[in-house]
């Protein structure tokens, strides 16, 4: 597990989601809160979150998926973020991304076994004027081709 995060705990759950009670944003603000704390969002959270919003899970189950930026599990030591969006597949994308989840051998969403490298898809970067954008634990990768994207993903597996 990524050393920021702590370890999924109930009572601490309880009171992020209690602390923003109050909070405009409901729902959305308590995820954020959520995975800041522990790298996702822990299932057992979604009922606690209802409760407290008086939401049915439904409603916040149906928030929590529609969303891809939550984590339905820890993240990797590194997070590595392909652009999905029309404009990247346009340019090459999916040929990308077929190419990074054959070196990883893992599908987009997903953790390596070894919890090194999670891959996520992204929507929008606003680097993707001429080819694909990423983004490596944070930090943007503008005109992804296969040399760039091979680094990325040789850096991640570090």
């Amino acid at each position: 597990m990524h050393a920021a995060y702590e370890p999924w705990d109930a009572v601490r759950g309880a009171e992020i989601i209690a602390g923003l009670a109050d909070v405009e944003g409901g729902t959305l603000v308590v995820l954020h809160a959520l995975q800041e704390a522990f790298g996702y969002v822990p299932e057992p959270a979604i009922p606690m979150i209802a409760e407290a919003r008086n939401l049915s899970r439904a409603e916040v189950h149906g928030v929590f998926t529609f969303y891809h930026d939550y984590r339905h599990e820890p993240a990797g030591k590194h997070v590595l973020k392909l652009c999905r969006a029309e404009a990247c597949q346009a340019a090459g994308g999916d040929a990308l991304a077929a190419r990074a989840e054959a070196a990883l051998g893992i599908k987009l969403g997903k953790t390596t076994p070894d919890q090194l490298v999670t891959l996520e898809p992204i929507y929008c970067l606003g680097l993707c004027a001429t080819a694909p954008s990423a983004m490596l634990d944070g930090r943007l990768v503008g005109r992804l081709d296969e040399k760039r994207l091979d680094a990325l993903v040789a850096e991640a597996q570090r």
